[in-house]
């Protein structure tokens, strides 16, 4: 029997389809910065589950967009970094953030109000700054 293959209206749902659900993108985003483990993934994304993590670093292997990286030790050490094809990818994942946050500028008027990336940032230089 002959496999049927998926079709698309447009080339878009392709890409949605790849990177759809709610951490993809940040995932994604969070290894153009470089290989990350784990528990590194979920420091940097606190709000999503172990499983949830699990299973969509497993859905972006699955596509060819990350590598992992087993390495033979005890304990046992994993890594996941962008692949060639992933990196293809980071172009428009830029763009995306950025439209993201001009987004954001409009229906708020302030993007610092509501992104936590800056939340955090003037929390932390509100820390080390010196006391007046």
């Amino acid at each position: 029997m002959e496999d049927k293959a998926k079709t698309y209206m447009l080339g878009i749902e392709a890409t949605l389809e790849v990177i759809s659900g709610k951490w993809k993108g940040i995932i994604l985003h969070h290894l153009t910065n470089g290989r990350k483990r784990t528990y590194e993934l979920r420091q940097l994304i606190p709000k999503i589950t172990q499983k949830v993590l699990t299973q969509q670093l497993r859905e972006l292997e699955k596509d060819g967009i990350i590598h992992r990286i087993i390495y033979n030790q005890v304990p046992p050490k994993v890594e996941y970094e962008l692949s060639e094809y992933g990196w293809d990818f980071k172009d428009l994942l830029d763009r995306f953030c950025l439209w993201g946050e001009d987004h954001l500028d409009r229906i708020y008027g302030d993007k610092t109000k509501v992104l936590e990336e800056y939340s955090a940032r003037e929390e932390k230089n509100a820390k080390q700054a010196p006391p007046l």
